[in-house]
């Protein structure tokens, strides 16, 4: 008798439950306890002396293009990057150990996020193998223990749907809203100038910069610049004056990023022009001597 199999590989979500999202105390529990994942300190002023900045966002931007390609769940990225700046705020760390620890943080956040984790052979092929399976659990248990195994993190994607739901937004923009205020979070997560923000102040000010961004307010008035910041500080307990900088500084890194993109596509340009003009040079030149005409 033939067995058949009927799993499918397509990863089944649970629904959004609206009792906890329509629950105010769970919304005020996320904003009691969010201040245990918050590193202790600038760490890069206090704690680590072979790392730089320019360091982590390199890190931060691989993690986020390994999460991309492995189709990861929107949590896994937020909740890897909190794990790695905790970590290093506690622990000094060498330049040539960051990489290891970026995919010992994917490899711990995408178990918790994840239906089908990834697995500690594919994040060594996403180093080039420049790392082994054994180096990646041996730095597993290192990174649990210094995070005192505390791996449930509170981080701004947590609060997206609770915020929303306090919104007056349009129900067919929801889909959008969500769309792009991850992408805030995201982009925020790869900026070191942001980790010591509480998550819930990510979140809010990722969602006003994603509606003031898309213009709703041509429609709703309370979804105005100013209407809006004061809603969201309501919501979720923040000074106004705090949000407003932070939605500011947010919108900055945005700005700054896209200057960056553009650079780096006008420089591709180029060098594909030159090299589309050395081809040229290249195919006009004379490969027989009888050819050259003098």
């Amino acid at each position: 008798m033939d067995l058949f199999c009927l799993e499918s590989d397509r990863a089944v979500k649970a629904q959004l439950d609206l009792n906890i999202l329509c629950d105010d105390r769970v919304l005020q529990s996320l904003l009691t306890i969010e201040e245990r994942f918050i590193p202790q300190c600038s760490y890069f002023q206090r704690v680590q002396t072979d790392i730089q900045p320019y360091m982590r966002r390199m890190v931060a931007g691989w993690m986020h293009e390994v999460c991309e390609e492995e189709k990861s769940n929107e949590d896994v990225f937020s909740l890897a990057i909190n794990y790695l700046d905790r970590f290093l705020a506690v622990m000094p760390t060498r330049k040539s150990y960051l990489q290891l620890l970026g995919a010992v943080c994917m490899f711990l956040a995408s178990k918790l996020k994840d239906c089908r984790p990834i697995s500690a052979e594919k994040l060594c092929m996403y180093t080039d193998n420049s790392i082994t399976p054994r180096e990646l659990l041996d730095w597993e248990l290192v990174v649990l223990g210094k995070l005192k195994w505390n791996m449930a993190s509170v981080i701004p994607n947590d609060f997206i749907e609770h915020i929303m739901r306090r919104l007056p937004l349009p129900k067919e923009k929801l889909a959008m809203v969500r769309k792009h205020t991850q992408t805030f979070i995201a982009l925020c997560a790869t900026d070191d100038r942001l980790a010591m923000n509480p998550p819930s102040m990510i979140a809010t000010g990722s969602m006003g910069a994603a509606i003031c961004g898309l213009q709703l307010d041509h429609n709703d008035q309370r979804l105005s610049r100013d209407n809006l910041t004061d809603l969201l500080a309501k919501i979720t307990n923040t000074e106004v004056d705090c949000l407003r900088a932070c939605q500011e500084q947010i919108e900055r890194v945005l700005a700054f990023n896209l200057q960056q993109g553009q650079q780096c596509q006008q420089k591709s340009g180029i060098r594909a022009g030159n090299k589309a003009r050395e081809q040229q040079d290249q195919s006009s030149t004379p490969t027989d001597v009888r050819d050259v005409d003098l």
